[in-house]
């Protein structure tokens, strides 16, 4: 008898471990009419959503140039980091999205042939939103990303305050309108043109500029977005960041400002997301 209660519970005891893990779903797809095409994304689903009946926070996890939804999982390792940083406390339980932008920077196009920032607001929040249980409040939604994607993720609070609690942009292509001078006379020229307007800086560059948009934005100690940035001392990107840090200082926004070793690198990020999640957590939780 004894042995057969132990068995039983043993038995238990793996069912639950078998159920008790976290899920990544990889290049899933939904049709968007303002691209005109189907939009791929993959999305982290954490320990317990299967088996329970909560909505979670969610966390838009923006992707950088040349990479798409898969760069996160593959090379960025967010499966492992978030379940580590739940385990220990130092994260809540959260939805991730990582959605593909293909080289749209996240934007709507000058001439409005590309609207992804339309498609991201009105296609796939809402669809998420209806898909997955997520939290639709504010406080419960937060924005992330590295380099093109640390520029959207920008951006979009800039644009749409009324979106999200927090913003880590990591590494993020914050361009001074030198370095986007500079931009245009690289292999990346062709491409701004294409969602700017040709030119050397065009109106539509100023409308999407974040060093603009925060200069000229009439935005205040109540503007309630937080913000974590993050760049590595040995990165490029380093100028237009140390620039935001001092807008957001000098017009009293809520940000955290971080410069560590390294560079525009995959480890780089890796070392970066768990204090991401611990930061965005902590705006999920305040009362």
């Amino acid at each position: 008898m004894k042995k057969n209660i132990l068995f039983f519970t043993f038995f238990i005891l793996c069912c639950q471990c078998a159920f008790a893990q976290s899920m990544v779903k990889e290049s899933l797809s939904f049709h968007s009419d303002k691209l005109g095409t189907d939009v791929r994304y993959s999305i982290y689903l954490p320990d317990g959503y299967n088996y329970s009946e909560r909505k979670y926070p969610v966390l838009y996890l923006l992707h950088g140039w040349t990479d798409d939804e898969t760069s996160w999982l593959q090379m960025g390792e967010v499966q492992k980091i978030a379940d580590e940083t739940i385990q220990k406390g130092k994260s809540t339980a959260v939805v991730i999205v990582m959605p593909d932008a293909s080289d749209t920077w996240y934007i709507n196009s000058y001439d409005n042939k590309i609207l992804y920032e339309d498609m991201f607001f009105k296609e796939l929040i809402p669809f998420i939103q209806d898909t997955y249980r997520v939290r639709s409040q504010k406080q419960y939604q937060a924005i992330s990303g590295l380099s093109m994607g640390g520029y959207g993720a920008f951006l979009y609070t800039i644009h749409h305050p009324e979106c999200f609690t927090a913003c880590a942009p990591l590494s993020a292509a914050v361009y001074t309108d030198e370095q986007m001078k500079k931009a245009l006379h690289t292999d990346r020229g062709k491409l701004f043109d294409i969602l700017y307007g040709k030119g050397n800086l065009t109106k539509h560059w100023y409308k999407n500029s974040i060093l603009h948009l925060l200069e000229s934005a009439e935005l205040d100690s109540s503007f309630d977005v937080a913000y974590y940035i993050d760049c590595g001392d040995d990165d490029s990107l380093l100028h237009g960041n140390n620039i935001a840090h001092e807008l957001l200082k000098e017009k009293g926004i809520k940000h955290e400002f971080r410069v560590r070793d390294g560079g525009h690198t995959w480890s780089y990020w890796r070392t970066a997301l768990p204090s991401v999640l611990e930061f965005i957590s902590k705006r999920f939780n305040r009362s």
